[in-house]
């Protein structure tokens, strides 16, 4: 049996798959992002440790003793500072922090060609700029550190007591020269950034090193199996859904939101609306649109109003498109496609005194659909054809929910059987280094049922209508 672990935003995932890609076992386990100050995002690392171990005990215990392998996912851009030990010396910093406005600033400042070795705009949350502000603003933690890590490489050296990185989180750091396909040495040393803060690079489906007998202990699982280096949970469920190629493109909605598809020629995006990220093929790159305040920020009103989300998906059916002229802008955080750093802040508009709360819920609803289309389109712009989306993530299976996305992105959505791409495709990276698999092309033939989930129906065009409206109010 393979493990998945896919280190999320707000909980951890863990699926127990078999060598014939089944998915046998799901479990997950919460945790909290704190905001101590404006515009901060933060979760100390120890709640991820433990949330994996309080995820992996609650597998059945036939599954713990047949798990060999392990692969890990997680939350793309953070950084964790740790010590030689491997502890986090202060809160990890999440990827909808904004607090390094002008970190961001002083990367725009670099060199032409410097910046064409980045591939990617610039933007609060990514791992180069929080640096930046860490050594300003935190000097004495910032030297004294002895690694920086992304979430879920901290999350992996739990498991081995060994440290290194890997490509597909690695190339979203704004620290990764595309290049020459490494750490940006030069980029590092224009900032002031100390290389040495950085891990050796392994390629995902290698080993980066076996449980180590405690972790084994707090997990319940035999020590001495392999460790996959693993991948970004944007990529992981590339192979997760078995998209090794050009062709499709991939919905994620969670915490954030992403549209991912392949490609087999580097392409970065000259607007700077789209990102282009390394996948964990050598060779092939992803390009991305994402937007940061899908789940965020429907998870705000629904704490906001005090329903839970089966009410909050079931405004959807209680008021008709348009939400009776009221519109909602989803931007609790800066946003990323296509709108980065524009500096646009939350709202409501349009209420009057005979609107009810299930008419500004369903405005939140279509705010977040509408921004993903305009992602979409952004997208499109850069060449990319799309006629379905693939859905991954938990943010997209309520029905109601699935039809209004239909209907605002004029697409027609597929589900996979898969509750959980990217641990799944955690777990397959696993089998890849512990020899289940001879290539990445023996997983993607593990194929999953695909089912239509949701097409355009009847309020398609109205809600174009209304899109077009919901663009020229945010203008």
């Amino acid at each position: 049996m393979l493990l998945g672990i896919d280190l999320g935003t707000s909980s951890v995932k863990v699926a127990v798959v078999g060598e014939d890609g089944s998915v046998k076992q799901v479990a997950s386990a919460g945790y909290a992002m704190s905001s101590p100050r404006l515009g901060w995002a933060e979760t100390d690392p120890a709640a991820w440790w433990l949330a994996t171990q309080n995820a992996v005990k609650s597998l059945s215990a036939a599954h713990l003793r047949a798990i060999d392998t392990i692969g890990v996912a997680g939350q793309m851009h953070g950084v964790v500072l740790t010590a030689q030990d491997g502890q986090a010396v202060r809160p990890a910093i999440l990827w909808p922090d904004a607090r390094s406005t002008d970190e961001v600033d002083r990367y725009r400042r670099l060199q032409p060609n410097l910046l064409h070795r980045l591939a990617n705009p610039p933007a609060t949350g990514m791992a180069g700029p929080t640096l930046l502000w860490l050594k300003t603003h935190e000097s004495s933690i910032f030297q004294n550190a002895t690694w920086a890590l992304q979430p879920k490489d901290w999350l992996r050296m739990q498991l081995t007591g060994e440290v290194c990185g890997e490509p597909t989180d690695a190339s979203a750091t704004l620290l990764y020269d595309f290049v020459d396909d490494g750490w940006a040495k030069q980029v590092l040393h224009e900032l002031g950034i100390r290389a040495d803060l950085l891990p050796e690079l392994v390629a995902s489906h290698e080993v980066s090193g076996r449980l180590t007998s405690a972790a084994a202990e707090k997990l319940g699982i035999k020590s001495g199996i392999p460790v996959a280096a693993g991948a970004s949970d944007t990529a992981a469920s590339l192979v997760g859904h078995g998209v090794l190629a050009p062709g499709p493109v991939l919905l994620t909605i969670g915490t954030g939101a992403q549209m991912t598809t392949v490609r087999r020629e580097f392409r970065p995006d000259p607007t700077g609306c789209t990102h282009v990220f390394r996948t964990v093929e050598y060779g092939k790159w992803y390009s991305m649109a994402a937007i940061l305040n899908a789940g965020l920020a429907l998870d705000w009103v629904q704490k906001l109003f005090g329903v839970d989300w089966n009410a909050l998906y079931g405004s959807a059916d209680q008021v008709p498109a348009g939400s009776g002229g009221v519109s909602f802008f989803p931007y609790l955080v800066s946003e990323r496609t296509p709108r980065p750093q524009s500096g646009t802040r939350a709202r409501w508009s349009g209420i009057e005194l005979h609107h009810r709360r299930e008419h500004l819920l369903k405005a939140a609803l279509e705010g977040v659909a509408f921004a993903l289309r305009e992602a979409m389109e952004a997208l499109e712009a850069t060449g990319i054809p799309i006629a379905d989306l693939q859905l991954a993530g938990g943010g997209a299976a309520d029905k109601s929910w699935r039809q209004m996305l239909a209907d605002v992105l004029g697409k027609r959505l597929l589900a996979a059987g898969s509750p959980a791409s990217a641990a799944r495709g955690a777990a397959l990276l696993g089998g890849l280094a512990a020899g289940k698999f001879k290539s990445f092309d023996d997983t993607a033939a593990l194929t999953l049922q695909i089912t239509v989930a949701a097409e355009p129906g009847p309020e398609a065009n109205e809600y174009s209508r209304l899109y077009e409206r919901w663009i020229e109010t945010h203008n």
